[in-house]
């Protein structure tokens, strides 16, 4: 008998698009969407359920439809889509409590996989050069996507500590990027004049939008247990970022940089949090032996490939060291 699964956050595209492909794996019977509102796009055989994961209504569903599995998606970064950023602390972290306090009483539910983010370390000068799992971030975060998802990975420790017979899987994605990805980070890409911090080059981690749909599904049907940073090999910089897709920047102060991402994120143009004017200051890189010889988990695109593959999407061409490398069958460069 296969897995039941419930997806939280099915109303964006990310989850929508693991929902559908998870519908279609053999060692899966049922997945069941929920969200506050219906998808936009097609659901093949997910079934959907009208359900907010603030409300304890989330626990009736779960017990319902004989969940055994539970993937957590609904950890957002971007305020703007949610009406604000008290509604996206809300839909972050309250909403992370009452899944979790709906899954604690179910005796059903035996594995949990809870889509994180390497955000959660931040980024600062004091930073290692690549994260490991046991580390955490160097200057605790004060506010934003930064701050729930530390939250919402505490609040989940304390889960597997109450239910010690629930398998739990954190995947820490890095940067998710591609070519269907609204995001914070893809936003920044997309604007016609690319702002920088004057005399900083950050390193750069991505992670493809299909290898973070592959690697849910692994930690579904795998069930191994642990937290995992995700992210494709190799770093990329910045400049070579920029060069690769042929946009003009401007390089000025921080502060600078701050009060353009402020306007920015006023004209709802791109979501340029403080958090990410960190990034772009200072980037960050994590350690991903766990997720090869752990959890067993190969991506097929590296940062640059992937990275690569977001730039065919605002029509730069696919170079030929990277087009070749797609078709060797691994997509590292």
């Amino acid at each position: 008998m296969g897995r039941i699964v419930l997806v939280t956050g099915i109303s964006r595209d990310i989850a929508r698009r693991f929902a559908r492909a998870a519908a279609s794996d053999p060692a899966i019977d049922r997945v069941i969407g929920v969200d506050v509102v219906p998808p936009r796009g097609d659901i093949g055989n997910v079934s959907f359920v009208r359900a907010d994961i603030r409300s304890p209504v989330i626990a009736k569903v779960i017990a319902k439809e004989d969940v055994d599995t539970v993937v957590h998606m609904s950890v957002i970064a971007t305020p703007g889509s949610t009406g604000g950023r008290n509604t996206m602390k809300e839909l972050n972290v309250i909403g992370t409590m009452q899944l979790l306090a709906a899954c604690q009483k179910s005796p059903r539910v035996e594995h949990l996989v809870v889509k994180s983010t390497t955000t959660m370390y931040g980024a600062s000068s004091r930073d290692p050069a690549m994260f490991t799992e046991e580390m955490g971030p160097k200057r605790l975060p004060s506010s934003g996507y930064a701050k729930d998802a530390f939250e919402v990975e505490g609040y989940v420790r304390g889960f597997a500590r109450r239910r010690p017979d629930v398998t739990v899987t954190m995947v820490r994605a890095a940067n998710v990027i591609g070519p269907h990805v609204v995001s914070p980070i893809t936003s920044y890409f997309r604007l016609p004049v690319i702002p920088k911090v004057f005399g900083f080059d950050p390193r750069l981690q991505f992670l493809h939008e299909d290898d973070l749909l592959d690697v849910l599904r692994h930690a579904v049907t795998s069930a191994i247990p642990g937290t995992f940073n995700v992210a494709g090999d190799g770093l990329i910089m910045l400049s070579q970022a920029l060069r690769r897709l042929g946009k003009p920047s401007v390089a000025m102060p921080g502060p600078a940089v701050g009060r353009i991402g402020s306007l920015l994120r006023q004209a709802r143009v791109a979501d340029f949090s403080p958090e990410q004017l960190n990034f772009l200051t200072f980037g960050r890189g994590v350690d991903t032996t766990r997720m090869r010889e752990v959890l067993g988990f190969e991506p097929r695109f590296s940062t640059a490939a992937a990275f690569a593959d977001f730039g065919v999407s605002l029509g730069v061409p696919l170079r030929g060291d990277v087009l070749s490398a797609a078709g060797a069958g691994g997509a590292h460069v």
